[in-house]
């Protein structure tokens, strides 16, 4: 499955520096408003060590890891969701994307102008937020007029959705992100039909310096108690080593730059678990001597449909899943190990799938 993640923040908050660290794209990186005009296209190899292991065991032809979509969007502004700035490209930029990365500006540098001319990671989140409140409340307006002309001589189902765009609204008016507003199962088809970008997952990265990049500093923890109450994931990243990071061409030179930093990884692992567990995202592989492989499906998806990821056939001939649990594969050293040990399993259409299953599908169409 694709998945795309947009990067939103005010102009000069370390929104391409973060995109170039994190991708193999060169955004331009300027210390200016504007400095990505369009936006910029990347993809994040997802990191995963256990494709290394198995590849290790098995000495494939090929190891395929899973990617994720980065879109940098360009710096929005007060005024965005009237047109300001660039307002209605960024607000048309975010509408397509799978989830928000919203990075905030954590760190003091006078030689890095702020829009604003200070630094307020708070301020500079409303801000946004309001933008993209105003834009989903055109919406709404447009939604409840339409609905309510359909209640008139509908159902009392049709009549409830008018009561609960209603309460929305009041909610988006509170300033309040549609993310946060309490909803029925059975209203969820509404929402995903109205596409509400305060309603996108979202995930907030706070662009600290070097030496707040572990226990972060005074802004982020007055940021984190400002959206404690949302329903969002918050990390800490210094775009700055991430940029570093990005220039060394060995693992080695990698490796030690990070024990000189003090971290155990890069931030753009971080990231991207975050963005998983956001997301509601595993990881199952395919394993065998041509090439091991990861595929990325929603958690609670069943064997068939983990199948159709690799080809729509797969699911509509399914047979069976052979599955074999990775620690198994690992302890034992091979798949012909794993079944003489009666550790591989055989399920149906109803299995399932567990993050980091290796699978093999039977399938007849």
């Amino acid at each position: 499955m694709g998945l795309k993640c947009g990067i939103v923040g005010l102009p000069n908050v370390g929104k391409s520096t973060l995109f170039n660290a994190l991708t193999s794209a060169k955004a331009l990186a300027a210390n200016y408003p504007f400095a990505t005009k369009e936006p910029n296209l990347g993809v994040i190899v997802v990191p995963d060590k256990r494709l290394d292991e198995l590849a290790r065991l098995i000495d494939p032809q090929k190891i395929l890891p899973t990617t994720i979509e980065i879109l940098d969007i360009a710096g929005l502004i007060k005024g965005a969701s009237k047109g300001e700035g660039l307002g209605n490209q960024f607000l048309a930029n975010i509408r397509e994307v799978d989830a928000i990365i919203h990075v905030v500006r954590c760190f003091a540098n006078d030689n890095v102008i702020h829009v604003d001319g200070s630094v307020d990671p708070v301020r500079d989140k409303e801000i946004i937020d309001l933008e993209l409140i105003f834009k989903d409340l055109e919406g709404i307006d447009k939604r409840i007029d339409r609905q309510k002309k359909i209640a008139k001589s509908g159902s009392k189902d049709d009549q409830r959705i008018v009561e609960v765009l209603e309460y929305l609204k009041s909610h988006l008016e509170s300033g309040k992100p549609a993310r946060s507003f309490e909803r029925e199962d059975q209203d969820e088809g509404v929402f995903r039909e109205m596409m509400l970008l305060t309603d996108k997952p979202i995930l907030y990265v706070c662009n600290v310096d070097e030496a707040s990049s572990i226990k972060g500093n005074e802004y982020t923890e007055r940021f984190k108690e400002s959206i404690k109450d949302e329903n969002a994931e918050i990390i800490l990243i210094s775009a700055g080593i991430e940029a570093e990071i990005a220039e060394l061409d060995s693992l080695e030179d990698r490796q030690a730059f990070l024990a000189e930093m003090g971290l155990d990884e890069p931030g753009v692992n971080k990231l991207i678990r975050a963005a998983y567990h956001l997301l509601n995202l595993i990881t199952y592989i395919t394993a065998g001597v041509k090439e091991v492989r990861a595929w990325t499906v929603t958690r609670g998806t069943l064997a068939p449909q983990a199948a159709g990821v690799i080809h729509t056939d797969f699911e509509k001939g399914f047979i069976r899943a052979e599955v074999i649990k990775y620690a198994d594969f690992v302890h034992y050293g091979s798949e012909a190990a794993v079944k003489e040990a009666g550790k591989m399993s055989v399920e149906g259409k109803e299995y399932t799938v567990q993050d980091g299953d290796i699978m093999h599908f039977r399938f007849n169409v």
